[in-house]
């Protein structure tokens, strides 16, 4: 009463609806010797290309003999438009690392000017002391000392 059975194949989307894909009768002839034992047999179908996006769902294998029906645990088939895609982080790489090499330079530039501003002046009044020492006239008295560098 096991020898004939049928197996439906059915996916139900993502708003639950059931949708029938494929069925099918069978009839097993049982061979001499093997009658009264458990026998398995595997059943393979092959979905072909998935329409679009809305193929999306779990995918399920039912069969029934004798009022007796036994389903399987389903397959999850998540279907894409563009399927999958490597993300490049290239430019983002090089622009980032650019402009932080301009900021330190810019930064470095400032940094140098701004010290150099600062040197600077202390050269200046020392040549300014030097002419007024030179063009005033000799006196008795020595000259007073520049005033010291390190201060």
């Amino acid at each position: 009463k096991y020898t004939e059975f049928s197996i439906f194949y059915y996916w139900i989307n993502s708003l639950g609806q059931k949708t029938s894909i494929y069925s099918r009768s069978e009839n097993i002839v049982i061979p001499s010797g093997k009658e009264n034992q458990t026998a398995t047999i595997s059943y393979d179908h092959r979905i072909m290309p998935l329409e679009n996006t809305f193929s999306t769902g779990t995918y399920y294998c039912e069969v029934k003999w004798n009022g007796i029906q036994e389903t399987g645990k389903g397959v999850f088939v998540l279907a894409r438009g563009t399927g999958y895609v490597e993300i490049s982080y290239g430019w983002e790489i090089l622009i980032t690392i650019t402009v932080l090499l301009a900021a330190l330079s810019i930064t470095a530039t400032a940094l140098l000017l701004w010290k150099r501003k600062v040197l600077c002046p202390r050269r200046n009044q020392l040549s300014i002391l030097k002419q007024k020492v030179e063009m005033q006239p000799p006196s008795a008295s020595p000259p007073p000392p520049p005033p010291p560098l390190y201060d």
